[in-house]
């Protein structure tokens, strides 16, 4: 095999290391070595497409090679590619830390929401978190004195690789290995409408969040861990959240209005809220509105929103974290009282991350884009219906413009499938022999597509997932 191989993946399986991959196994055959791109379409190294399925890792909002990203980038690179943070600022970076606090903007919403002033820049998601979570931890010390920060999760949350963000992660398959090097973090049940204990609903052919029987239990589960952490005066001070949509967990969507009732009880408890909105975030999740951020779907405005991904539309390393300004005061003093926040990145406020970031947010404000996003979300719940014909399928949730697909077992009894047998690795094989390509989380099949894409390509990325599924599952 490794003979035949094209000489550039011989130099990937001989040198790189890859991420969230079993090695011994990406070292059996050969890879898909990308070399170009144009809208929703890639191209490898021997002239095949694929259509891009999960926008190159949930990043690309606007395709691949766009005109007006790759314009502002070339503009940039012609004045200046970098400069430090540190004792300097730039027009790039400037321009967009404006451009961001005028997009949180949040006219109403639930009782305590505060008002974002203040942007911190990073390089990927994961720091954007690790600076939440230091600002959080740092601001509760200084503002309430005798008070231990302690904050609380969603199980299945994932939030980035960092120690912080491992910390307050809870997917024991990515962070147990590291529960040495990490400090304590409590956690309250994800609401799993599909495999929610409380749910007496059985199986239908539908999203399950539509014909769930429960009380909302989950939510009860949120009250009770804030009001034990409260009776053991040790009061939790910060809840973590993905908006509407749980990614690594397995694209796990919230009922409506959970997200708005957990917030309320967050901040009737005096916690922060920190909105992790690295795959949510520009217009993702947000369904029917022009809103950009999956927590202002349901009138809520954190405390510290975390972006990344598709920041610069997914040509760059960038992220962000959005905060108060009463966090930043907690910071301010004279040189000797050493009240700096210690934190900082060699790339923080890269002019090219930031020129790219400028022209994306440019395009998203554009009444052509928005369409693009409801006419894509629209063809997407069409021709997802389809696939509820195939036995394998257990549940299909749809939140905006992202699907996760739950690959079962048996439909009926919802046995999900053993990891071990790699049900959604081998459909994504299958998937990539027609061209179409995305990664799975665990036995959920994930698309989402850039904006850009057609009517025409969102049909073959669904018909060619029911074929995969057949074809790899029987």
């Amino acid at each position: 095999m490794k003979r035949s191989m094209h000489k550039l993946a011989q130099l990937d399986h001989q040198y790189v290391w890859h991420p969230f991959t079993q090695m011994r196994d990406w070292l059996k055959e050969e890879p898909i070595v990308l070399t170009e791109a144009k809208g929703a379409v890639l191209r490898d190294i021997k002239g095949k497409e694929y259509l891009d399925a999960n926008s190159s890792i949930w990043t690309n909002l606007h395709g691949h090679n766009h005109p007006a990203i790759n314009r502002a980038l070339k503009k940039q690179l012609g004045k200046l590619s970098h400069s430090s943070a540190l004792g300097f600022a730039n027009e790039p970076a400037s321009l967009l830390a404006e451009r961001l606090i005028s997009s949180v903007k949040l006219r109403r919403g639930i009782r305590g929401n505060p008002r974002l002033t203040k942007v911190f820049f990073s390089d990927n998601g994961s720091t954007a978190l690790e600076v939440a979570l230091k600002l959080s931890y740092e601001s509760t010390r200084r503002t309430r004195p005798g008070i231990k920060p302690r904050f609380l999760g969603i199980d299945g949350a994932y939030h980035g690789d960092t120690v912080g963000a491992v910390s307050v992660g809870h997917i024991d398959l990515f962070h147990k290995a590291y529960s040495g090097l990490l400090f304590q973090s409590q956690k309250v049940m994800a609401p799993y409408c599909y495999r929610c204990p409380f749910n007496k609903a059985k199986p239908e052919r539908a999203d399950a969040r539509s014909y769930r029987k429960c009380r909302f239990e989950c939510i009860d589960k949120v009250e009770s861990a804030f009001d034990k952490a409260k009776k053991k005066s040790q009061p939790i001070t910060s809840f973590l959240y993905e908006p509407l949509m749980q990614g690594a967990a397995g694209f796990i969507p919230q009922p409506k209005t959970w997200l708005r009732q957990a917030a309320e009880i967050a901040r009737a408890h005096g916690a922060q809220l920190i909105a992790d909105e690295v795959m949510t975030g520009f217009g993702r999740c947000n369904e029917g509105t022009d809103r950009l951020f999956a927590s202002h779907q349901e009138g809520v405005q954190p405390d510290f929103l975390c972006l990344a991904k598709g920041l610069s539309g997914g040509y760059l390393p960038m992220a962000a974290t959005l905060t108060t300004k009463k966090v930043f005061d907690a910071f301010l003093g004279e040189y000797e009282e050493l009240k700096s926040f210690f934190h900082g990145h060699s790339f923080t406020g890269n002019q090219l991350g930031a020129s790219a970031s400028l022209a994306s947010l440019e395009l998203l404000s554009q009444t052509c884009t928005s369409n693009a996003r409801q006419s894509l979300q629209q063809t997407l719940a069409s021709e997802i219906k389809n696939l509820w014909s195939l036995p394998q399928v257990g549940d299909i949730r749809q939140t905006g413009n992202v699907v996760g697909i739950e690959l079962v077992r048996d439909w009926r009894t919802r046995a999900p499938y053993p990891l071990p047998e790699q049900a959604g690795i081998r459909v994504c094989r299958a998937l990539a022999k027609r061209g179409v390509l995305t990664r799975p989380v665990g036995s959920v099949i994930v698309l989402m597509p850039p904006y850009c894409t057609t009517m025409r390509q969102a049909r073959t990325m669904v018909s060619s997932l029911g074929e995969a599924i057949t074809e790899a599952l029987g």
